[in-house]
């Protein structure tokens, strides 16, 4: 019969062999949609085009990027990275943030440089075509990689997912504003409609960087805290036994999180060290995501006065 253990082990193979293929298939429509919108730029000569088609040399890029880094961050421990290589995570949604931003700030440059010199716009019927079959593929598939990121617990592949759909929306607003230059024969709507496409990606890069920051450090979701203490009642309660000093923090793909268990003085060591694991094997499985906990066992009798003193002491705890 299959242990947890087991079990735990062949969900998390399923997991990675998913955010794998979810990455390939996001590289290879990356490069297909840069192709379509390279060409469809040399064929109108439009500046929301040109930004539409600048946002998928980054997302190829950042893709590229990602893919490394979600192979890195599934490596067993080392000797020299004792925790392992998880927080590669926050480094690839920083970097494609990062990328984002100089697209949009690339896209400003050109579209006004485009505008200032004069605009000429030729067979804006096919190139719309091409943007809007490349705006839906990348809808399809962004939603695509923002699920499976967060059935798989990865941060690389929700940012990734982030991108896309903020790439497909790129292109709907593309589409928007040609088919106003269309209907009313105003040329001026191509740059600006570059102009806001650059604005809206902006914001979704520094968002990203954002993201990634507070990742690195260690920020603390109160959703999540209240979810872990919640389990923890429950757990605790069933185990007749008490806690307090709970911290935690995300690596990007499971929670670490830490515990002060109380312990009457009568109870064994022994006994104490079993309830401890039963808790820790049984948090991340009530929590329902990859964790670590780790607990540190305390008396229940004299554990406040025992941190006081180390408080005035100036020792550590």
């Amino acid at each position: 019969m299959p242990t947890q253990a087991m079990v735990g082990s062949e969900k998390r193979s399923d997991e990675l062999r998913d955010a794998r293929f979810a990455m390939r298939l996001s590289l290879a429509f990356g490069l297909a949609m840069l192709i379509g919108k390279t060409a469809a730029y040399f064929m109108t000569h439009s500046a929301a085009i040109f930004s539409d088609a600048a946002e998928s040399v980054i997302h190829v890029i950042a893709v590229g990027f990602a893919t490394f880094s979600l192979r890195l961050s599934t490596k067993p421990a080392s000797s020299q990275f004792l925790y392992g290589y998880e927080r590669i995570t926050f480094f690839s949604a920083g970097f494609e943030g990062a990328m984002i931003v100089v697209a949009a700030i690339m896209i400003l440059f050109e579209s006004i440089r485009m505008w200032i010199n004069g605009l000429e716009l030729e067979h804006l019927g096919a190139g719309v075509l091409l943007i809007l079959m490349a705006g839906i593929l990348n809808a399809g598939l962004g939603y695509y990689l923002l699920r499976t990121g967060r059935r798989t617990n990865s941060l690389i592949l929700e940012a990734n997912g982030k991108h896309v759909l903020t790439d497909s929306w790129t292109s709907f607003g593309v589409v928007g504003g040609l088919a106003m230059v269309l209907l009313l024969h105003w040329k001026p709507f191509d740059p600006l409609v570059a102009i806001a496409v650059a604005a809206n990606i902006l914001w979704a890069g520094g968002h990203l960087v954002w993201s990634s920051a507070v990742g690195l450090l260690d920020y603390s979701d109160p959703e999540a805290g209240r979810r872990i203490r919640d389990k923890l009642d429950g757990i605790c309660a069933e185990l007749a036994i008490q806690y307090h000093g709970v911290r935690f923090r995300t690596t990007g793909y499971r929670q670490i999180i830490e515990v002060h268990l109380l312990f009457p003085y009568l109870t064994s060591i022994s006994e104490a060290h079993r309830l401890a694991t039963v808790l820790e094997e049984r948090l991340p499985a009530d929590l329902g995501m990859p964790a670590e906990v780790l607990t540190h066992l305390e008396a229940l009798e004299d554990h406040a006065a025992v941190h006081r003193e180390q408080h005035y002491t100036g020792k550590p705890e």
